[in-house]
C-alpha cells in the first residue's frame, strides 16, 4: 500500500496556525471519536505531529469499531506509540481508566446508507453523544469539543446569503431527511446541559462542507465525485440542475480551526466552521476542470425550474474570524489540486472505483 501520510505542507500549515496553543496538551490524555473518518484522520495526524514537534508527551485514546481496518488504512497513525485504540461502538464502548483532560467527539455517520435508515441514524447520534458525555463527566475531563453540523439550521432561507450562529431556524422534524440535522440539534443541547451539570467546558463546532485528502470520492459528496471523474478522464455528471450553492473549506484549515476551538474558544458557545465563499454546483464542476487542467465535458442531468429559489449552504464565519482570528488560508482551486494530487499518489482513487 502506498503511503497515506498527509502532505507535509498541510501538516506544517496546521502547526503554524496553532503552535502557541499546544502547551495546554503537555502531558495530557485526549479521547477522540470518529478517528477513522475524514475529520478524525486529520485531527489525529495533526495531533501526533504536534506531539512530536513540541515533545508534549501527550497521548490519545481513539474509539473504533474496527481497529484492524484502521490499522490497514493508516498504519502510521494506528501504530504510533502515543495512540491507544479502543475497540467498541461509540454507543457502548468500554471506558478506559484514568483522567482525560480533553475530549473531541467527531463520530458521525454521514454516508448515504445511514441517511436511508434515519431512525437508526438518529439513535446513533443521540446514544453516541450520551456515551461520550458519560465518559467525560466521570474521567476528569476539562473541555469537550463537539463536532456538530450546519444541518442544525435546516434549509437556509434564500434571502440569507450567509447563515450566522444566531439564526434560529431548524430542520422540518416531520421529514425523515431531518434525522441528521435534528439529531445534531438535540445532541448540542444534551452536550450543553450535561457539561454544565458536570462542570465541564463545552464548545460546539457547526461544520459545513469540506475538501481534502481522505475525502471519499465514491460517496454522495459532489466535489469528491467531480474530482473522481476528472481523474478518470470521464465527463463530469451533475445529477441536479447545478444551481445549489455550497462553500468548501480545505481540511488543513478545518483541522487548525478545530484545534483552535478546542483550546481557545469560549465555553458554551457554537461556532460555524467552513468557508464563506459560495459557489454553485455547476461552477464548481467548471472549477474542478480548470484546476486540474482538463478539457472534460460537463453533463447537467436536471433542469432549472423557473421561480424556484436555489438552495444555499454557506455559513457566516464572522464570529470565528472576530473572536479567534480564524481565516480561510487555502483557496478552492488549490484545495482541488491538493486533493487530487493526494489521491493520485495514494492510488486511493482507483481503489475506490474497484
Amino acid at each position: 500500500m502506498l503511503s497515506r501520510l498527509l502532505p507535509v505542507r498541510d501538516i506544517d500549515s496546521i502547526l503554524s496556525q496553532t503552535a502557541p496553543m499546544w502547551e495546554q496538551a503537555r502531558g495530557q490524555r485526549l479521547l477522540l471519536t470518529g478517528c477513522t473518518g475524514f475529520f478524525g484522520c486529520w485531527l489525529l495526524e495533526s495531533f501526533l505531529h504536534a506531539n512530536r514537534a513540541f515533545s508534549l508527551d501527550a497521548s490519545v485514546a481513539v474509539v473504533t469499531r474496527w481497529p484492524e481496518r484502521f490499522r490497514e488504512k493508516a498504519p502510521h497513525l494506528a501504530d504510533d506509540p502515543a495512540v491507544h485504540l479502543l475497540r467498541g461502538d461509540i454507543c457502548s464502548f468500554t471506558f478506559p481508566e484514568g483522567e482525560f483532560q480533553f475530549v473531541i467527539h467527531a463520530a458521525a455517520d454521514t454516508s448515504l446508507q445511514a441517511a436511508e435508515r434515519p431512525h437508526i441514524l438518529l439513535s446513533s447520534i443521540l446514544d453516541g453523544t450520551r456515551r461520550v458525555l458519560d465518559f467525560a463527566s466521570t474521567h476528569g475531563t476539562r473541555r469537550i469539543l463537539f463536532a456538530s453540523s450546519g444541518a442544525v439550521y435546516g434549509a437556509q432561507p434564500a434571502e440569507l446569503t450567509h447563515i450566522p450562529e444566531t439564526y434560529l431556524g431548524g430542520p422540518d422534524w416531520l421529514k425523515p431527511l431531518a434525522a441528521y440535522g435534528e439529531g445534531k440539534r438535540a445532541a448540542e443541547l444534551m452536550a450543553t446541559l450535561r457539561a454544565h451539570e458536570a462542570g465541564v467546558e463545552c464548545v460546539i463546532a457547526r461544520c459545513f462542507s469540506f475538501i481534502g485528502p481522505h475525502l471519499p470520492l465514491d460517496q454522495h459528496f459532489a466535489i469528491g465525485n467531480f474530482i473522481r471523474d476528472a481523474l478518470r478522464g470521464v465527463p463530469i455528471r451533475i445529477k441536479g440542475d447545478g444551481t445549489p450553492v455550497r462553500a468548501y473549506l480545505y481540511a488543513s484549515d478545518l483541522a487548525a480551526w478545530m484545534w483552535t476551538l478546542m483550546f481557545r474558544a469560549s465555553s458554551g458557545e457554537a461556532y460555524n466552521v467552513g468557508s464563506d465563499v459560495g459557489i454553485s454546483v455547476a461552477d464548481l464542476a467548471h472549477t474542478v476542470i480548470e484546476a486540474l487542467d482538463s478539457n472534460l465535458q460537463i453533463e447537467v442531468l436536471g433542469e432549472v425550474v423557473p421561480g424556484i429559489a436555489r438552495a444555499r449552504y454557506v455559513p457566516s464565519i464572522e464570529k470565528a474570524r472576530e473572536q479567534l482570528g480564524l481565516r480561510v488560508s487555502v483557496d478552492l482551486r488549490d484545495a482541488i489540486r491538493y486533493t487530487a494530487e493526494w489521491h493520485r499518489q495514494t492510488n486511493s482513487c482507483s481503489r475506490s472505483l474497484s
